[in-house]
This record gives structure tokens, sequence and C-alpha cells, in this order.
């Protein structure tokens, strides 16, 4: 029946489906109730308040557009929310959004097929990795935006021989580069299957792909030029995740490495989808494929992930960083399911057909439960057993979401403690252990208040805060005799203590979700700050 649909209305399905969701995410953001900021967010909001050329860890694009959205709908979304978090989120949204607009675009291209571009969509609705990047305002939104647009502007370059189509992937390209580093994958990739295809050589003796990459270039200069600024900070963040450092290099192999990270990809797309992806690389190795669009969504696929997997063995790979991976490959892989649902025998359709049902149930309710988790959460209390006391947080080892909870209410109970010390003629500063507890605080915080990280106090690796001048640690003639009130999720130790000359009883704050502790910290008035030596092996 469906070959009857004409191909308008797959088209319009997919706008009224990108569309309604991109809604339903603006709402649940906007209800009261909806998750907390994560940290990260809240980092990038402190950088959107100082903006900049680059920053610690990151480039400036994730800055730039909640600052730009924060301009916009700062105000609206104070009224509705009583905070910025709808106008930091935003973003999120729209980029999401476009990720989807551009696969539908890239699987049209492809496969000239209005319904299968438009169930490629339906497919990845149901990821919970996408829902939660048009919701969660980090770096992956706009990267994964960038990357998902070069490839479609890509392809019209490389396979379309599309002329206009070069300055434009440049300028994606470089905004992608300003969102996160490793959009040069992207570029890397693109080389290798220039190079590597014949029937595409030809195209390295045109002008086209050198304007690309000279325009792509050009997002590198302010990162280059704040690094020069700042003693190659950046560099030397990136090298210690890649784990290029010296401590690194005389560390043995990660054998387990490689397991741990197929193992997260697998989960990353719920089992089945991973398995579709690796037999569809297989089956469309470029050196067996003839059809040049499908060679090039593997080229932009399987190099990103090989790099990963090979950076596995020095260093443990966080789970988002391949994603980039699955924009091209998993258009393939709809592709690939799609030929055996044609050309399988009765059996086989019906046992891919069952899978590829199975886990669209499984997927799409645990994209549910990620934003509404009161629907499992009796299930992951009896899970987690009662809190102990060598786990007095049983429930977080469960739910994933206990990370963006309870900031709120840390910001209200330090901006108690703030008016209370103001009250006694005390006017406080707040310094938070780590990175993240300080960001926090400031958003959450009564009229975002100035705050600071002594997290190289503690061991802690290097931030934006170590970054801002005047801060305790750089500059403790600024500060010194100052009270602060410190955040942390224990007491403070022994180096936090010789910073100060009074150390007060610290404060409990505890957050409780149905009966169940989700959070704690310790919120330790100090008094008399002396400054620190911080030591010289700090990380990066």
């Amino acid at each position: 029946m469906h070959r009857n649909i004409p191909p308008s209305c797959w088209r319009l399905l997919t706008v009224l489906l990108i569309f309604i969701t991109g809604c339903w995410h603006t709402y649940y953001i906007a209800r009261p109730g909806s998750l907390d900021l994560a940290p990260d967010e809240a980092h990038y909001w402190m950088w959107s308040q100082r903006l900049d050329i680059s920053y610690y860890s990151k480039g400036p694009l994730v800055a730039w557009l909640i600052r730009a959205s924060s301009e916009v709908f700062g105000s609206v979304s104070r009224s509705i929310c009583g905070t910025d978090v709808l106008a930091v989120r935003l973003p999120a949204v729209f980029c999401g959004s476009a990720i989807l607009v551009g696969l539908y675009v890239l699987s049209l291209r492809v496969y000239h097929s209005e319904r299968f571009s438009c169930l490629v969509v339906v497919g990845a609705l149901t990821l919970p990795m996408v829902a939660v990047s048009r919701t969660i305002m980090t770096i992956d939104s706009p990267f994964i935006c960038c990357w998902c647009w070069a490839l479609v502007l890509g392809h019209e370059a490389i396979v379309r021989r599309t002329r206009w189509a070069w300055p434009a992937l440049g300028i994606v390209l470089a905004l992608g580069i300003l969102a996160k580093y490793t959009m040069i994958l992207w570029l890397g990739s693109a080389c290798l299957f220039l190079v590597l295809t014949p029937s595409q050589r030809p195209l390295l003796r045109t002008a086209g792909p050198w304007i690309a990459v000279v325009i792509a270039a050009l997002g590198y200069v302010p990162i280059l030029w704040w690094n020069i600024s700042h003693d190659w900070q950046s560099f030397r963040h990136v090298s210690t995740l890649a784990g290029a450092t010296a401590d690194h290099a005389s560390s043995t192999i990660r054998w387990i490495g490689p397991l741990e990270f197929v193992g997260s990809q697998a989960a990353l797309l719920v089992g089945f989808w991973f398995v579709v992806w690796l037999a569809a690389m297989i089956a469309n190795r470029p050196w067996k494929e003839t059809d040049p669009s499908k060679q090039f969504l593997w080229w932009l696929s399987v190099p990103t992930f090989v790099t990963f997997l090979v950076f596995s063995v020095r260093t443990s790979i966080l789970l988002n960083w391949s994603v980039p991976a699955y924009v091209s490959g998993m258009i393939l892989a709809a592709g690939w399911f799609r030929d055996r649902l044609i050309m399988g025998t009765r059996r086989s359709r019906a046992y891919l057909g069952t899978c590829a049902a199975l886990t669209a149930i499984v997927s799409t309710f645990a994209t549910i439960c990620i934003f509404h988790v009161e629907i499992i959460r009796p299930a992951l209390t009896s899970i987690a057993g009662s809190p102990t006391e060598s786990s007095p947080m049983p429930l977080r080892r469960f739910d994933p979401t206990c990370r963006l909870r309870g900031w709120r209410h840390l910001g209200k109970e330090v901006a108690m403690l703030e008016k209370e010390l103001q009250s006694e003629g005390s006017m406080p500063l707040i310094a938070g252990s780590r990175w993240f507890y300080a960001s926090e605080v400031s958003f959450y915080g009564a009229g975002h208040p100035n705050v600071y990280s002594l997290g190289l106090l503690i061991a802690d690796r290097h931030s934006q805060f170590d970054v801002w001048r005047p801060n305790p640690l750089s500059d403790p003639e600024h500060f010194v005799g100052r009270t602060f009130i410190f955040v942390d999720v224990g007491l403070p130790n022994s180096t936090i203590e010789k910073a100060f000359d009074r150390i007060e009883p610290a404060r409990v704050v505890e957050y409780m979700e149905g009966g169940q502790p989700i959070a704690k910290w310790y919120l330790t008035v100090c008094r008399g700050f002396r400054g620190a030596q911080v030591g010289s092996n700090t990380r990066y």
C-alpha cells in the first residue's frame, strides 16, 4: 500500500515528525521538574558569560551559541522557567532538528527514495543518543550538526560535482572545528576517500577541495591564537585525553580497551543496530562497492570508528566520541537492512523485521525513561537497594539522570548560606572543589555569583577557571584574608585546610527524591584565605 503514497506525503510526514518532536523537546525543557543543567552545560554557560575566541578544552562555538540564544530568549526563559535553562538548551533543539533534516537530505541523495529517507529519520528518533542531543546543550549537538551537513555538502561537491558546494563545505567544516577539534577527522576521512578511490582522485587536481581545506583551516586560527597566548593549554589537555602525555607513555597497554570500546558502542546503538552497522560496513567495503555515494558514506564512517578503536589501547574512550562515525554509517546500514528485507528469504526477513521492531520498542522505551525516569524509578530503587554506609546513594549507580538532579537545590542552599554570612558582615566568595560544582552554583545561585575552583589543590585537572584571572590559586594576593564557601562532596582535605586560617564545621546538603538520596554536598565556611602552593605535576 505504501507504494501508492506520493513522495510529497513522506516529505510532509518527515517535516511534521521533526517539528513536533522539536516542540516536545522545547516543552520538556521548559516544564517544571525537567532535568537540571548537566555540569558541562553549566560550565559552557559560564563560558558564554565571558566570550572569547577559544577556551581551555574546546573551541568557542558552544559558548557563542548559548550567548546568542540567551540574548534572544533569555527573558522568555526566565519568565517561564525562572532561570536561563530554556535559553541555554534551545540551541540543542535547533541543532538536533537540523541533524535530522541533514540525515533526510543525505539519505534522499544517496538512495533516491522519500519513503526510505523518512524511515531513516523515524529510526533515528527512536535512538536515545539522538533524543539527548536535542535536549542537552553540550558541544556534541553543534558538532554533530556540522558533521552531518558537511556530509551533505561533501556529497554534493564530491559525488555530484557541484562547484558551489566546496566553499560551503569549507565554512561548515570551519564551524565544526570551532565546536570540537575532532572535526579534523572529517577532512582526514574525505582525503582517504579521494586518494584511495581511483574515480575520485582527479578531483585532487581541481581547485575545489583545496578551497574547502583553506576555508576549513580558518576554524583553527582563533584556537591557535588563543593557545599561543595561553601556553598551549588546550593541546596539553587533548594530549592527556589521548594518552600521549609522559605519564601515559610509561603505562602498560590497555589490552581490554578495544573490547570496552566495542561493547560501549554496541550499547550506544542498542545492540542490534550496531550489528547492522558492522554488517553494512563489511558488505559495502569500498574495494567491492562501485556506487560512489555508498563509498563516500563508508569512508566517512569507518576511519573515524577505527581511529578511536586504536586510541582505546592507550586511553579510555568516552561513549560519545565516536558518534560522528554513525551519521553516514547508519544511512548505509539502513540501506543494507532494506536490501536484506527485499532480497532475503522469508525466514531472514521475518527475523530481521522482528529484531528491528523489538529494538525500536526497547530504544524508544529507553528514550522515554531518560526524560521520565519516574516510570522505572521503583524498579531501579528495588535493584539499587537501601542506602548503606558504604553506598549512601545507591540509586546513582543505576540512574544516570541523577547527575542532572539536585543542582537547583544546591544553588538555593549556597545562596542561603551566603545571605547568612552577609548578615554577619562578611562578604564571602564561593569556590568549588571541582570546576563542575562551581559552574552549577554559578548558574543556580542567586544572581549568578562569581565562583572559583580550588580543584588543583585536590589533584583535579586544570579547567577554564585556572585561565580566568584573577583566581585564588594564580593570584592569591587578591584574595588574602577573604572568607570562602567551599563546595565539595566531602570535607576539606589537609591542603585546603592549610590554605585558610580557620575552617568551620561543614553544613551537609542532601537532595532527596521519592525518599531516595540522589546527591549530597558539604558546604564549608573557610575563613582567612592564606594562599596555597599548587604542585607542578597537575593534570591537564
